[in-house]
């Protein structure tokens, strides 16, 4: 699967910040499929791997973590951050 192209590399730990980010509009796609393939329950293997572009059987401490910071952030969007999308 083809992976989107961003400006900014995939971070280990998602730069954290009360409103949006230039992380986050970089890579918003990442967070929409990580949510989706969290909705089907793919493993965290899968995600990290096909999305993050981060092979778990040969970095699985950096592979949980950049996903765990990936999956979190993909939350607070849907909870939070997306009003700031629709704010104008």
């Amino acid at each position: 699967m083809l992976q989107p192209k961003s400006i900014t590399p995939i971070a280990d730990e998602v730069p954290w910040s009360e409103s949006l980010t230039s992380y986050d509009r970089e890579h918003f796609a990442i967070y929409l499929r990580i949510l989706d393939a969290c909705a089907d329950k793919a493993s965290e293997e899968e995600m990290a791997n096909r999305i993050l572009g981060i092979d778990p059987s040969i970095e699985p401490v950096r592979a949980k973590k950049a996903l765990r910071s990936h999956i979190d952030r993909a939350n607070w969007m849907v909870t939070t951050g997306y009003k700031e999308l629709f704010a104008g």
